[in-house]
């Protein structure tokens, strides 16, 4: 799995770090979302696709 993050369409939300911690996190500066690992262990699959439907800008990509 790899995750993408569209840092154009991020609207700093933060849905995405509600949903998954440790994979994602905020910009101090502007709050634009950034990935901590773009190849995250498996075991985050479900909170990594809750972020990703959560998401109000759509800005958030998986692929297998």
């Amino acid at each position: 799995m790899k995750v993408f993050i569209d840092q154009d369409k991020c609207v700093g939300a933060g849905q995405c770090v509600l949903a998954a911690d440790e994979v994602f996190d905020q910009r101090d500066e502007d709050g634009a979302a950034f990935l901590l690992a773009e190849q995250p262990d498996d075991r985050h699959r479900a909170a990594i696709e809750d972020a990703a439907r959560v998401c109000p800008a759509a800005a958030i990509r998986v692929e297998e």
